[in-house]
């Protein structure tokens, strides 16, 4: 099944920076024939050969599966909640899972706006799949959009424009919302992994650019990172964790202050006494007494 609505612009409509060319929606079923009929002409294309648009397409599955590909970006698969967005001029190719065939929206446009995020990279052949997820507001928005080009009432190209962007707007920031939350995941783990690794070595000469090395980051990102999540840097940390192993041993065993201060990789015994009453208040001696 499909329905869809191609869209004519005036000059002046043009001038508004953003025009509508076609909006649709489609149900593919598992082994139906693909593309559908009843395209209009430079719209309908061979899967196998592929096509290439004057325009921008932006197109979101909200079931289903399907498979996309690009002259620049390469080939993917698409899933239910993905937006895939083609570009003019570009090469691209796309269908349905034939086990599973998909739902999707479409709208169609073309204009200097869009031109302007793509060269301020907002927006590139490089990155044309967002995964967002099932969003009712999204269908709402394609629906409306629909809904208007049928109504063809006066100063619709500009309603539709408001739309697009709306669109365009959601999609950028639900994913990069969703890849921040992601990353500060990450980054968590990361946080989790350097303190176990810490606590674990205390008493080995472990360094801090040596943890950050293991984790495959610089020493100035993962001092920011560390700092970030726990308040304190990550050296600062170490040698917390160091003087309450140092309290650990003065009060439980008959081990020397030296042998303490060079068991803990402090540099010296003197640096490792100063460092202790600058903490505690108290001498290692005072303590041990």
């Amino acid at each position: 099944m499909q329905i869809s609505k191609y869209m004519l612009a005036s000059e002046r409509d043009q001038l508004w920076g953003l025009t509508v060319t076609t909006i649709g929606y489609e149900e593919i079923g598992p082994g139906d024939p693909y593309p559908t009929r009843g395209h209009a002409d430079g719209y309908y294309f061979d899967v196998e050969k592929g096509r290439i648009l004057p325009e921008y397409q932006l197109l979101y599955i909200i079931e289903g599966e399907g498979d996309f590909q690009s002259t620049t970006f390469g080939k993917a698969k698409l899933k239910e909640g993905d937006f895939f967005l083609l570009f003019p001029d570009e090469w691209h190719s796309y269908h349905p899972s034939n086990t599973k065939g998909w739902k999707k929206y479409w709208i169609g446009f073309k204009g200097r706006n869009m031109d302007e995020r793509v060269r301020a990279g907002f927006l590139s052949p490089t990155k044309p799949i967002y995964h967002v997820g099932y969003s009712p507001e999204i269908i709402h928005l394609y629906k409306t959009a629909y809904q208007t080009a049928l109504e063809e009432a006066a100063y619709s190209q500009q309603r539709l424009a408001g739309i697009v962007n709306h669109l365009i707007g959601t999609m950028y920031s639900l994913e990069r919302n969703i890849e921040l939350k992601s990353r500060s995941m990450m980054h968590v783990e990361m946080v989790n992994k350097a303190i176990l690794r810490i606590r674990e070595e205390l008493e080995s000469p472990l360094t801090i650019q040596q943890v950050a090395e293991d984790l495959g980051m610089s020493y100035s990102n993962f001092r920011k990172l560390f700092k970030e999540h726990t308040g304190l840097s990550p050296a600062t940390y170490q040698q917390e964790l160091r003087l309450q192993r140092a309290k650990e041993l003065l009060t439980t065993t008959t081990m020397s202050i030296k042998e303490i201060a060079y068991r803990l990789n402090f540099e010296s015994p003197d640096y490792f006494s100063s460092k202790f009453k600058a903490k505690t208040g108290r001498k290692p001696t005072d303590l041990r007494q």
